[in-house]
C-alpha cells in the first residue's frame, strides 16, 4: 500500500474476477504455500466433521512456527478438486483475499508475477475500487472486514 497522503498506482482500482481455474491452488514459483491464521485449523476441521488434531495430523504440517496445509505431489492444494476448493465455504483468508494481499500490491509483483498466474485479472473483470482492495487486503491476517464482496468463485 501506499504511504500515508499519496495514491497508490492502483487509486482508481483494479479488475478482478475469479475465473476457478485453481492456478492460484497450485504451486507457482514462490507462491506455493497456504498459511493458516487462528481459529482456521479449528474451523476447517468442524466443517470436516474431524477433531482439530486429526485435521493437522492429516492435512497440515508446521514449518518456522506457522501452520501450512499441505500439497499433494502434483503440486496443489490437498482441497483442490476439478478446479474447485472441497472447502470453499471455510478456506483461510489467505484464500479468500487473493490476489489482493499486501505484497501483492507492488505494481511490478502485479504485472510481474500474479497476473500471469491469475486469468482472473483481466479488463473483463469486476472492478474493485482502491477502499475494496485496502480493506480485504487488511484481512490476509485474519478475519476482519470479510464478506460475500470478498474475490473468490462462487461455490460449488
Amino acid at each position: 500500500m501506499a504511504p500515508p497522503g499519496t495514491k497508490p498506482w492502483y487509486a482508481r482500482g483494479l479488475r478482478f474476477t475469479c475465473t476457478g481455474c485453481g492456478k492460484c491452488c497450485t504451486r507457482n514459483g514462490k507462491y506455493e504455500a497456504v498459511y493458516l491464521a487462528r481459529g482456521e485449523a479449528r474451523r476447517i476441521a468442524a466443517h470436516l466433521g474431524l477433531s482439530a488434531a486429526a485435521f493437522r495430523r492429516r492435512y497440515t504440517y508446521r514449518e518456522n512456527g506457522f501452520t501450512l496445509l499441505r500439497f499433494t505431489e502434483e503440486g496443489a492444494c490437498v482441497f483442490l478438486r476439478d478446479s474447485l476448493c472441497g472447502i470453499y465455504d471455510v478456506r483461510p483468508a489467505q484464500c479468500r483475499t487473493f490476489p489482493f494481499w499486501p505484497e501483492n500490491l507492488d505494481r511490478k509483483v502485479w504485472k510481474e508475477e500474479i497476473a500471469p498466474i491469475c486469468e482472473g485479472i483481466s479488463p473483463e473483470g469486476r472492478l474493485y475500487s482502491r477502499e475494496e482492495i485496502e480493506r480485504i487486503s487488511r484481512a490476509t491476517d485474519g478475519e476482519e472486514g470479510l464478506d460475500e464482496e470478498a474475490p473468490g468463485v462462487a461455490p460449488p
